[in-house]
């Protein structure tokens, strides 16, 4: 199942969009009830789990894919969610990242988590959250997709 049909009509999808002035591009934005969400799609294979690597008196959460260290996906997140926040202008609304892992495997009652403020989750979790009833109406999600259809170009791929 693909993420835009488990998300049904309730968001708008820009796909590849050109980060100005880099090489850069954000794959997937959806602007939905509860704002906009950054997605970075990915097509990893083996178990997607969140693992507490820390000691006995800290924690120190880490996204495994596969039983390897795959943090960096979620630090990577931060420079796309700043890009979209300036894109935004002086649009108020909230910015969310997740990690969309469409070719992986989930352990039996495992769910969607949250790891650095990034959601990390299949297609169908993620469509059913951007379904969750917010604050933007149908008119406020369709000015700020204009507003970032604007901001944020089509890529342009070299193929």
């Amino acid at each position: 199942m693909q993420l835009t049909e488990a998300a049904g009509d309730c968001a708008e999808f820009l796909f590849d969009r050109k980060v100005p002035r880099s090489r850069a591009n954000i794959d997937m934005l959806a602007v939905a009830p509860t704002g906009v969400w950054v997605i970075d799609p990915k097509q990893y294979k083996g178990t997607v789990e969140r693992r507490d690597v820390g000691g006995l008196f800290r924690t120190d959460p880490r996204l495994y894919v596969n039983g390897r260290d795959q943090s960096k996906l979620v630090e990577g997140m931060q420079w796309q969610l700043d890009t979209v926040r300036k894109a935004l202008g002086d649009i108020q609304c909230d910015v969310r990242a997740a990690l969309c892992f469409v070719d992986a495997e989930w352990k039996l009652f495992s769910k969607p988590f949250e790891i650095g403020g990034v959601r990390v989750s299949g297609p169908r979790g993620l469509g059913k959250h951007l379904q969750t009833p917010g604050p933007l109406d149908r008119a406020a999600i369709g000015a700020i997709f204009v507003r970032l259809a604007t901001a944020l170009p089509p890529a342009v791929s070299a193929r």
